[in-house]
């Protein structure tokens, strides 16, 4: 037997020492913020406000800015006295978020939809979904982020100027450098933290985790280390940190000897997994937790918040990040979520060995580095011209506007080769001309830890033509994608076609850019029509809100 199996509880003297001292420093890190960030590397953006177009670049934001539920309403110049004449963007034009490259929320909801149920509204992230698929955008020669903003006129709704007509879609779409080939990447040293409890006793869950371990095996590098970690009731290390020459079979015996246990103790794991971790780091090379479960966690502390305090300081200290691997039928999507953005990571949701060979071959090896840590964006939107915008999805995303650069408030990781999309619904004002937003990103280079922004601009020029038009075949994906799940959740967003009509969309646009992900995406929403009882020939609602301003 060539596993090497020791018990949480039962450490030894000297190692449980260190690891004690080690963790006991998270009170202290977190009372101190972020001390790695460096005030004089904050690069101020030029203000357009004092020629009158109310908006700065991402600027030094108002505090107290609210964002109602069903969307920010934008005075006309001169509503609010000497306003023109402040060098601050007024809260109501800034929206500002926590980048995000999570995808589980889509691939749980095709899970949902395959097995003949359609998916709980509060498990529908819109931004996961449209985060999903290529966007084709220009990538940057070099680190950091380009910033593409975009958009379309929605198109005629009924109802005249309180339907969809004077409304448009805004893209602020955010891309980093490519991935390296695997060559050419640092090595890894990832911890796998597999959850054993009988709930993944079910097909789809334990037996795909074994075949998804399998399958990276293969493909990582012989220079790359792995460790193992199981838990149900308790956590146990079934292999430390070993290297991938001459050491493969080994690996794969650990990983054929899981099987199910009892109860889903995610603290032991989690925690369990970040010593191993920290235990097995390696100086230069990409040290990651990954963790594999339903997330049905039911014993030790279930709260995220409790959990990654417990490893608060090895998060911090080694810069050890948390990915997600969601898996089942029954799966904890909101506390996966929840565990991995507050871990400095991101998820996904594998439901069969196609979607495992994509995470697990595809997506993994190329994407182990980070490229920006704690990555925000801001989106001002010009006064003159935008009446009303809304941000659609990233709810439990949201950053105060005030907070944009400060550097210890979390934001979102990247990797390289990532895209992050933003979709807005935004109501020109009659007459509109000129500029309609300006989007800042903001992120802290991961070795430096020194702040960096890019900005992008939209006028009304660049979102004049007709969405459905003939116009960017990746910006219709990602309307449909959005339009989809804004169904889903039963929102209310304007012009939004009737499932049926999103099905065929699809189905065309499958066929426009040959992509096999697109194809899916129509047979998801054909699913869930059918399942809604739908005809396929709903007429477009109309926006939730009236007009203002």
């Amino acid at each position: 037997m060539h596993q090497v199996s020791r018990r949480h509880e039962k450490r030894s003297g000297g190692r449980a020492g260190a690891v004690a001292l080690l963790l006991a420093g998270a009170m202290a890190l977190t009372a101190c913020g972020s001390g790695d960030s460096d005030s004089g590397s904050k690069r101020e953006l030029s203000s357009d406000t004092r020629n009158g177009q109310g908006s700065t670049g991402g600027g030094q934001p108002a505090p107290d800015a609210v964002a109602p539920e069903k969307g920010r309403s934008a005075a006309p110049t001169g509503d609010s006295g000497d306003e023109s004449k402040l060098d601050v963007a007024p809260p109501d034009y800034l929206s500002t978020f926590a980048l995000d490259v999570d995808t589980a929320s889509y691939g749980y909801a095709r899970r949902t939809l395959g097995d003949g149920m359609l998916p709980s509204p509060e498990e529908v992230r819109p931004e996961e979904f449209v985060n999903s698929f290529r966007q084709g955008y220009e990538r940057p020669k070099g680190p950091g982020f380009s910033v593409n903003v975009d958009g379309a006129r929605i198109g005629s709704g009924k109802g005249g100027g309180t339907g969809a007509s004077d409304w448009s879609l805004l893209r602020v779409g955010l891309a980093t450098e490519a991935a390296p080939s695997t060559a050419e990447r640092p090595p890894a040293a990832l911890t796998f933290v597999v959850d054993i409890s009988g709930s993944m006793a079910e097909t789809g869950r334990l037996d795909l985790v074994r075949k998804s371990l399998n399958i990276l095996t293969d493909e990582l590098r012989d220079d790359d280390s792995i460790s193992l970690v199981t838990f149900s009731d308790e956590a146990e290390t079934r292999l430390p940190m070993t290297r991938l020459k001459g050491n493969r079979n080994r690996i794969k015996d650990a990983v054929e000897e899981m099987q199910p246990a009892q109860s889903t103790n995610v603290e032991a794991g989690i925690t369990l997994g970040y010593e191993e971790s920290v235990e097995g780091h390696r100086k230069g090379a990409t040290n990651r937790v990954v963790l594999l479960s339903d997330a049905l966690a039911n014993t030790g502390d279930t709260n995220a918040d409790g959990i990654l305090e417990k490893i608060d300081s090895a998060r911090r200290e080694y810069g050890i990040t948390l990915f997600g691997v969601g898996v089942g039928s029954d799966y904890g999507d909101a506390f996966m979520e929840q565990l991995t953005n507050k871990g400095d990571g991101n998820t996904t949701y594998v439901g069969d060995e196609e979607q495992a060979r994509k995470v697990f071959v595809d997506q993994l090896p190329a994407h182990l580095e980070i490229r920006a840590r704690d990555a925000k964006a801001q989106v001002a939107f010009d006064r003159k011209n935008v009446k009303q915008f809304r941000l659609i999805g990233y709810e439990n995303r949201k950053v105060a506007d005030e907070d944009f650069r400060d550097d210890s408030v979390d934001g979102g990781e990247v990797g390289p080769g990532h895209t992050v999309t933003a979709l807005y619904a935004v109501r020109l004002r009659e007459g509109a001309s000129g500029t309609v937003a300006k989007a800042t990103v903001r992120w802290l280079d991961p070795k430096t830890r020194k702040a960096q922004e890019e900005t992008g601009t939209a006028t009304t020029g660049a979102i004049d033509g007709s969405l459905w038009g003939g116009g960017s075949d990746r910006l219709q994906v990602a309307a449909v994608a959005a339009y989809f799940a804004d169904h889903l959740r039963g929102g209310d967003l304007p012009g939004a076609p009737g499932l049926g009509e999103l099905a065929s969309r699809a189905a065309g646009l499958a066929e426009a850019t040959e992509d096999s992900s697109v194809t899916k995406l129509a047979k998801a929403i054909g699913q869930a029509d059918r399942l809604k009882g739908g005809s396929g020939t709903d007429e477009e609602r109309e926006p939730g809100e009236g007009e203002i301003g």
